[in-house]
């Protein structure tokens, strides 16, 4: 079991392919959970009533990413139900469409700017108050693999997440003197979520798959289980010296 202190981890993105196994993994950590949703309340509720059957205490709660007042009223619900946030985990984030940028429409790159861009810093903002007053905390950003070796057509996800590791640098620097940790988790290719969805619809052709593959070390697609891993190792105290940081969880991807 892994030490978190006192509070709960808040998962963004908890609904998703990726970010329900992380919240399933903290919470076979040890952390309890507050799960944020914002269209799939049912999953939600189903994940919470998992994770609550291990032990821990789980709560749900909607929220429109994208509207600042609506994250300020759920992290300020989520301080006055469970006392404290110890961790804030972002995996949210909007489907991505496979398109080269140049073919982007102005319309898609400013809602994936809108969910992960101006999303992730209104989380940023309501949730450093909190954690300031209570000692501290740990923002673990799950950024992308792309930051490394760019993959082609990945326009509508490695951009936005490179301004929020930018993000995380600025909270790493300004909020270390308050005991607030910031530090990314570089996710490569995982067989859950998008990737799942995309491949179904024909996407990632043999081609695709051959080229990709000569990119890795580890000549495997990853496991969700393994972003978990390094999700909970950031929010724990045994990372409490550790700020700044990239894990990049990709299977060596681009070396």
């Amino acid at each position: 079991m892994e030490d978190f202190g006192e509070g709960v981890a808040v998962m963004f993105g908890a609904t998703g392919g990726i970010g329900s196994v992380i919240a399933q993994t903290l919470g076979h950590a040890g952390s309890d959970l507050a799960l944020i949703w914002n269209s799939s309340q049912e999953r939600a509720e189903a994940l919470a009533q998992e994770i609550s059957a291990q032990g821990r205490r789980t709560s749900t709660w909607q929220c429109d990413v994208t509207d600042y007042k609506s994250v300020q009223t759920v992290i300020d619900q989520v301080v006055a139900e469970h006392g404290r946030v110890h961790t804030v985990v972002w995996a949210a984030g909007p489907f991505v469409e496979q398109t080269l940028l140049v073919d982007l429409t102005v319309e898609q790159y400013g809602h994936a700017l809108d969910v992960e861009a101006r999303g992730f810093f209104h989380v940023v903002k309501s949730s450093v108050p909190h954690m300031r007053e209570h000692g501290g905390g740990s923002f673990v950003h799950l950024g992308s693999a792309g930051h490394i070796r760019w993959p082609d057509k990945d326009g509508l996800s490695v951009p936005p997440k490179a301004a929020n590791e930018a993000i995380i640098m600025g909270i790493a620097r300004e909020e270390g003197r308050h005991n607030i940790r910031a530090n990314s988790v570089l996710s490569g290719i995982m067989e859950a979520g998008m990737f799942l969805e995309l491949s179904r619809q024909g996407v990632f052709d043999e081609q695709w798959t051959e080229e990709v593959q000569k990119a890795l070390c580890i000549k495997r697609w990853g496991k969700p289980e393994e972003i978990g891993h390094a999700v909970v190792y950031l929010a724990s105290q045994r990372a409490a010296y550790v700020t700044g940081q990239q894990i990049n969880v990709s299977g060596g991807y681009g070396i």
